[in-house]
């Protein structure tokens, strides 16, 4: 055994030391041919995404044409603009809306669509607005909120609702005949005769501020009321080529078909009629010695649906389009979760006795935690990003109500504005609000590993 003793260096017979190997890294490839294989990336890396953020930092301490340093003053007028800061709250609107919603509705496609033979073809049809560009699902979303029914989508369904429960007008913005009428306005719409009307005397009530040939359906001529009860007559007081007499029913002149007559006694109304095709109208015998009452509601406007692109609406709108493009997108991510959760514990649990809803709240849901945190989160990185969409739909009008603060970069430095160190500022703002995210992302990634 002591032969086999090395000697100490220095001394008589010492063996040399070995020469030093090669460093290599963990997977034994040498360093500098990790190196060289890394250098493409790390060049476009530093092209790509280091240098611009370095710069736009850079020029974010200064002015608009970048000729004086004006340290943070740019990021102190992010937070005192009102545009700037309406971008801020719309931003911090979407954060917390959008992606909650859109994976809430992915959550439960995934789930619905396991329970049903079609279910493919369903996540087909959901899926297919991610094919879309945002351009492209920004023009179809403005022309669904359109305000006139007959074009938008959206109000054409509400209008549809809204006059299935409540009766449309009959002749919007008709008026009485001031120069001849005893009808009054009354408040809310509505036109009140000054005086009473009496059994035997019939109850004449033209009405002007309509074309004739404009008259809902085959309008027919108006006829003067008879007989010895609570009559009367309502027509339009005006035909084509003029002539006859104001406030009597001439030849040639139009019924107004529909219209509804109140009598009013103290305040109180005590029988209504409608007027029949040709304008006259009955009441019963208790509406002697009453007003007579048209309702507002036979003038009102048509009701034209929602200003779903409105001031207070605009927001709201173009996240549902939103959305409708990303919902599909959370559906697919969390239905190739759903595939690998383990049936034997579903099962389990509703042989213990618990419902679908039990089911799904106590078992699906936080089994699938992983997938709905990686879906929230790239959501919600997305989200910050949002550009195209409030562009396009929200119109010039309403556009600063729906500003973001991509959609504030854009216009503080290529739309007009020219300020280029604001618009770097809001771009490292954006950088800053997107990396806590990013670090949650990371941090939950390096959890997964160690498992």
């Amino acid at each position: 055994m002591s032969s086999a003793v090395t000697k100490t260096a220095g001394g008589a017979g010492a063996t040399p030391a070995p020469p030093a190997a090669p460093r290599k890294s963990v997977t034994g490839t040498r360093l500098w041919v990790a190196v060289l294989f890394l250098l493409p990336a790390l060049v476009l890396l530093g092209a790509l995404v280091v240098y611009p953020i370095g710069y736009s930092v850079w020029r974010s301490l200064f002015d608009a044409d970048g000729s004086g340093f004006v340290g943070l003053d740019n990021y102190a007028e992010i937070f005192s603009d009102d545009s700037t800061l309406v971008a801020v709250r719309n931003t911090a609107i979407w954060v917390a809306v959008a992606p909650a919603l859109v994976t809430a509705l992915g959550l439960i496609f995934a789930v619905l669509t396991e329970r049903v033979r079609w279910g493919t073809a369903f996540k087909l049809i959901v899926f297919m607005p991610m094919a879309i560009s945002m351009l492209a699902a920004g023009i179809i979303f403005r022309l669904v909120y359109e305000q006139d029914p007959d074009q938008g989508v959206a109000n054409a369904v509400v209008t549809s609702v809204h006059d299935v429960f409540v009766d449309e007008s009959v002749y919007p913005k008709a008026r009485p005949n001031a120069q001849v009428s005893d009808l009054k306005a009354s408040g809310g719409g509505s036109f009140t005769t000054e005086g009473t009307v009496r059994a035997g005397t019939p109850a004449l009530l033209p009405l002007v501020g309509i074309a004739p040939n404009r008259l809902p359906g085959d309008a027919r001529d108006a006829k003067a009321a008879t007989g010895d009860g609570v009559t009367g007559t309502v027509w339009l007081d005006f035909r084509l080529g003029g002539g006859g007499e104001k406030g009597a029913v001439d030849p040639g002149e139009k019924a107004l078909e529909g219209v509804k007559v109140e009598a009013v006694k103290d305040g109180k109304v005590v029988a209504t009629a409608t007027s029949g095709s040709d304008g006259t109208f009955s009441l019963p015998k208790s509406a002697d010695g009453a007003q007579l009452k048209l309702p507002g509601s036979n003038f009102a406007a048509p009701y034209n649906g929602i200003d779903w692109l409105g001031p207070t609406l605009v927001t709201p709108a173009v996240i549902g389009s939103y959305v409708w493009m990303w919902a599909g997108f959370a559906m697919v991510l969390i239905a190739a979760g759903l595939a690998g959760v383990d049936r034997n514990l579903l099962e389990a649990a509703r042989v213990d006795g618990a419902n679908e809803w039990q089911v799904f709240r106590k078992v699906t849901v936080p089994l699938l935690a992983p997938v709905l945190v990686v879906v929230l989160v790239t959501l919600m990185i997305n989200v910050m990003k949002v550009f195209d969409l409030v562009y396009i739909i929200a119109p010039q009008p309403t556009q600063d109500e729906a500003n973001v603060l991509a959609l504030q970069l854009y216009l503080v430095s290529y739309g007009g504005g020219g300020d280029f160190g604001l618009g770097s500022a809001i771009g490292v703002v954006l950088l800053l609000l997107v990396l806590p995210v990013m670090w949650v992302n990371i941090r939950r990634l390096r959890k997964e590993r160690q498992r």
